[in-house]
């Protein structure tokens, strides 16, 4: 992507070094350092065009302490822990579901040493990835090791423009021979009739994959304070230990940082996980600004099947949530706000891989949200990205580009099921609800194509009445 005049800003991520350490990866601090980033809003980036670096010393101090009095935040989205790589691989069969037998299978998959052209970027890179594309400001959180896996997924995140912070533990006992510093593989397994399966070490263990962190370090604080949103998912868990969790979020509540959380999957064996497990998830659930979960997982957690009225008492049970939207497939997706509620049905598109989707609408979701954009235009873009990830085949580096994005937003046409819509709103007459339609399309869509401009490859052309 192309570096707009008087939208470029450039800061230093030194400051996210950590201590030296044998387990992190050496690479990490020689590209995060200096890192080119974009800011799609003139306005929000006023006061940062500066390079930016702590260094050492009082003047570090001041300005550190500057910038923490005044609220400047110069990253747009930092996503924290569930980094990994995966292995993409077509077999004849899904792996068996006895775990004793399921992790031989894994075993036996990784004594293959699969060929780098089946590697991806996986985990909450799908994430980064999308919404950098969006021209947002990236920054990663989480755990690289120093092997080969390590160093093709910053070399990814590099040529995508995203920043890494190590998430080390300055603390925690250095074992460099262990396993358990080592790059986190998920192997992504498709049968013949495209259905996937998925495994990685953290599939069989009680205790995280990254057990040994548990002192939140300075760094990533530091990382935290800089950065708009902070977007977490279920899938964390399986990583970081719910102690870490959970001052990952005092930190973005302390430091005036917006929470995204996901819970996916995970959410339903986390509500009867450990009683560590079940506290973080409540007070993620209860302090996220900004809820995202399918139909399904709303049910689960709530025991209710109209998928506004489980938004609603997500919203009712929540201490800080602005928004709870509701993940519909290829029905759509719902956004349920304290006074209003929006609705957007998905768009019509020939769906080949539904990999990355939901990782790609979060990341749309973060771009409207930055951009104090209109509820339905916020899932307007969100459904777009999604569906433009859907044309494709994997997540990492196959999420949506720009470019499909506007062409969906200008040429597609909106999956009306009237028979699912219609009954549903009837139900919530006491509401102000905003359903988009083929004919709202086009306006929503100009408002979109407005924001994106700045970021938009010269040849896409404007967006005209």
């Amino acid at each position: 992507m192309q570096t707009q005049a008087g939208f470029a800003v450039r800061f230093n991520f030194a400051c996210l070094t950590p201590h030296a350490n044998r387990r992190r990866n050496p690479r990490i601090s020689s590209y995060v350092a200096g890192r080119n980033f974009r800011c799609t809003s003139a306005l929000k980036c006023q006061g940062i065009g500066q390079r930016l670096s702590y260094g050492n010393g009082a003047a570090a101090e001041e300005e550190e302490e500057r910038i923490k009095s005044v609220g400047e935040k110069d990253v747009d989205v930092a996503t924290v822990g569930n980094l990994c790589v995966d292995i993409v691989l077509n077999v004849p069969k899904l792996p068996p579901k006895a775990m004793a037998e399921r992790k031989a299978y894994m075993e036996e998959l990784a004594k293959s040493s699969p060929d780098k052209e089946f590697w991806e970027a996986g985990g909450n890179c799908n994430v980064a990835i999308a919404a950098a594309r969006l021209g947002l400001n990236l920054v990663t959180i989480g755990h690289v090791g120093d092997e080969i896996y390590g160093r093709f997924l910053l070399d990814v995140l590099r040529d995508e423009g995203i920043a890494m912070a190590e998430m080390d533990d300055p603390n925690a006992v250095d074992e460099t021979s262990s396993t358990q510093y080592e790059t986190l593989l998920c192997w992504v397994l498709v049968d013949p009739q495209q259905r996937h399966g998925f495994c990685s070490r953290a599939d069989f263990s009680n205790s995280p994959a990254f057990w040994w962190m548990q002192t939140l370090s300075e760094e990533t604080k530091k990382a935290i304070r800089r950065s708009k949103i902070l977007f977490c998912n279920g899938y964390g868990f399986d990583e970081l230990s719910p102690r870490l969790l959970t001052s990952v979020l005092d930190c973005a509540i302390e430091e005036g940082t917006a929470i995204f959380f996901d819970p996916g999957p995970r959410g339903k064996s986390l509500i009867n996980g450990s009683a560590d497990e079940q506290i973080a998830f409540d007070r993620y659930l209860r302090m996220s600004d900004v809820l995202l979960l399918t139909s399904e997982e709303a049910e689960q957690l709530t025991g209710i099947e109209d998928p506004i009225l489980a938004a609603k008492e997500l919203l009712r049970e929540g201490t800080r949530t602005e928004w709870v939207i509701i993940k519909m497939g290829s029905r759509g997706s719902i956004l349920v706000a304290p006074t209003s509620i929006s609705c957007a049905p998905a768009f019509n598109v020939d769906v080949i891989d539904t990999v990355g989707c939901g990782d790609s609408f979060v990341a749309a979701v973060a771009f409207g949200y930055i951009h104090e954009m209109p509820s339905v235009s916020t899932l307007t873009i969100a459904n777009a990205v999604g569906a433009a990830t859907a044309l494709g085949c994997g997540a990492g580096r196959n999420v949506a580009n720009l470019k499909r994005v506007v062409e969906l937003l200008g040429e597609s046409s909106l999956n009306e099921d009237d028979g699912f819509w219609e009954p549903l709103l009837k139900k919530h007459p006491e509401n102000e609800i905003t359903l988009l339609t083929q004919n709202s399309l086009k306006k929503s869509s100009c408002e979109i194509l407005t924001v994106l401009e700045p970021v938009r490859a010269e040849d896409v052309g404007t967006c005209n009445e």
